[in-house]
């Protein structure tokens, strides 16, 4: 064997190896959501397999809609659908910030969800 085909005979077998190798080890969370769309912003990494349309931020009370890539939060008494958050929260880092994943919910209009599962959020049930 010359140096040329030792170095081909390498990279044939090298490079399928690898390539293998790579796929095996960056192979991270799979999420899946209604539609096709580019993946999910960076601070959102489920640990599992789930379907989830919305992901709720609840000491700031928005959301984020995977599909539709938009926040969603009350701007004055209207739920409003934006790419981008307002100024007033841009100092939080979203990957440490606490949020849940909104499981089953697939409608469009999430005031009616919020009004549904946050209305006693942070109350308290006793009395005076």
């Amino acid at each position: 064997m010359d140096m040329k085909t030792r170095i081909l005979f390498r990279a044939r077998v090298l490079i399928p190896i690898l390539s293998i190798f790579m796929a095996v080890t960056s192979c991270g969370p799979m999420v899946f959501t209604a539609g096709t769309n580019p993946p999910p912003p960076p601070w959102f990494y489920p640990n599992r397999l789930e379907v989830v349309r919305y992901v709720y931020f609840p000491n700031y009370s928005f959301y984020y809609d995977l599909s539709a890539r938009t926040y969603i939060y009350l701007e004055g008494n209207v739920w409003v659908r934006r790419r981008v958050l307002p100024p007033r929260y841009s100092h939080l880092d979203l990957r440490r910030t606490k949020y849940e994943r909104i499981k089953g919910y697939q409608k469009e209009d999430i005031r009616s969800y919020h009004e549904e599962h946050n209305a006693n959020r942070g109350r308290s049930n006793r009395s005076g």
